[in-house]
């Protein structure tokens, strides 16, 4: 298992270099830089003549080194993080890209585990359900939450639960994590009830299009198991029908939703971030769009390298829970 780890692990090292080479290439494509974002905002805001805020631009430019070619802002980024740990400054912010992200990131997480868990959970136990009473009306009910989850965009989604809230309902407090009354005071029940009473309808959106695949996964899988011969075996053998379920269908059952989890939490951050830039919150999803917007790019690049990472990361877990749950992957397929 050690051996599996880490070769696996330094496999992932020449992945993620490419990743930031692309990446870096992909967000520079765009015409336009954080000095024309200056420009804009001295024009507009400051009402400088347009030769003048070019000038300062250009003055921008070439003290943050925004003129040196493509290759050399690269390398100049890459050296910094593998040397110093160091992503670069973030021109928007005004301050250490790597202070944006553990202002943003660990909330995002948090949200996404959140999100993950209760999909993982509530989308077995419903497709269990639906798979064992197949056809009746409770796999009938299932079977519409299941499309409607899986095919309503989550953007869409948001923005109605939005609209209710804030038209209909008369909320006011949106995009924010706690109320003001709580600021700066320490963590308690209180504090975590308004804390959820905020965050809902992220959690729900997000959890929403997981759970919807994992019971739709989970109900066709168990099916298919259901219909094997040594089901068939055990029930033979004289076995209580929830026996023969939970403890031979249900594990065979689930080996391609382990294989899911290689991908499902950066999927979850995809979606807590859909959901995030609709609510505003401060969190992964508007930081990248809004640096994204402004020519922002170590704080895009960043960000985007932090997915890659997950996604990395995800399916060296997804590979270690099949290799435990499977004997026939921990031995090489040498298992009869």
């Amino acid at each position: 298992m050690l051996r599996f780890l880490v070769i696996r692990i330094l496999g992932a090292i020449p992945l993620l270099f490419l990743l930031s080479v692309v990446t870096f290439a992909i967000i520079q494509a765009p015409p336009g830089d954080y000095g024309d974002y200056i420009r804009s905002m001295l024009m507009n805001q400051g009402g400088v003549p347009a030769e003048q805020a070019e000038i300062q631009a250009e003055a921008y430019r070439e003290a943050n080194g925004l003129n040196d070619p493509l290759v050399v802002q690269y390398f100049r980024w890459i050296t910094g993080i593998v040397t110093r740990f160091d992503f670069g400054h973030s021109l928007y912010y005004n301050k250490p890209v790597g202070q944006v992200v553990t202002e943003r990131l660990p909330a995002t997480i948090l949200l996404a585990l959140t999100c993950h868990i209760l999909a993982s959970f509530l989308g077995i136990g419903l497709g269990i359900i639906a798979a064992t009473r197949q056809y009746s009306w409770a796999d009938t009910l299932l079977g519409v939450i299941s499309f409607l989850g899986m095919t309503i965009p989550r953007f869409l989604l948001a923005i109605i639960i939005l609209y209710i809230l804030v038209f209909r309902l008369g909320v006011n407090e949106i995009g924010s994590f706690n109320s003001a009354y709580w600021g700066g005071q320490p963590w308690g029940w209180g504090r975590f009830v308004d804390l959820v009473a905020h965050i809902w309808p992220v959690i729900f959106i997000a959890t929403f299009g997981g759970l919807a695949y994992n019971m739709r996964v989970m109900r066709a899988n168990l099916l298919d198991v259901l219909n094997s011969q040594y089901v068939e075996t055990a029930r033979a053998k004289g076995l209580p029908e929830g026996a023969v379920i939970m403890k031979h269908a249900v594990p065979n059952a689930l080996h391609p939703l382990v294989a899911y989890q290689g991908v499902v939490l950066p999927y979850m951050l995809t979606g807590e971030i859909e959901v995030a830039i609709v609510f505003g919150l401060a969190t992964v999803g508007p930081a990248i769009v809004g640096s994204m917007g402004v020519g922002d790019v170590y704080v895009t690049a960043t960000f985007m390298l932090v997915l890659a990472t997950t996604l990395i990361i995800g399916n060296i877990i997804a590979d270690l829970l099949l290799v435990a749950l499977d004997p026939r992957v921990r031995l090489g397929g040498n298992a009869e």
